[in-house]
């Protein structure tokens, strides 16, 4: 059974920095697309990074330049670095996977078919 768990989601205030991971089961990193989202209630899912087996990353204009996307495949996890939290941050973080190239790996939800259960982050200001 496919599944992703995500963890690490805190309060803090702005200017501070968080690491969410994300533990993959039931497949391996090779061949997935994997990725972040966010959402906050009564708005869309939104694209915040995505990564691939092979090293290659993709961000959100939002987050360019203070949040970091990395794998550790032997562990089967996917983290996502923050750094000079907003407040505007705040959102239910989720992990998300789906077999695809590095071609067909958009910020865009559609493309997911796996979903963790999300992990929330709050940004006081």
């Amino acid at each position: 059974q496919v599944e992703l768990t995500e963890s690490g989601g805190a309060s803090v205030p702005t200017g501070g920095s968080l690491r969410l991971s994300c533990v993959a089961s039931g497949f391996s990193y090779q061949s997935y697309c994997m990725a972040w989202f966010r959402q906050v209630p009564g708005k869309e899912r939104e694209g915040v990074a995505a990564a691939d087996s092979d090293g290659n990353t993709k961000y959100a204009d939002s987050v360019k330049g203070r949040f970091t996307v990395s794998e550790d495949s032997a562990r089967n996890t996917l983290y996502l670095q923050m750094n000079s939290l907003k407040p505007e941050d705040s959102a239910m973080y989720y992990c998300a996977a789906d077999r695809r190239n590095w071609a067909g790996c958009t910020l865009r939800e559609v493309n997911f078919s796996v979903w963790g259960q999300g992990t929330q982050v709050t940004v006081s200001s």
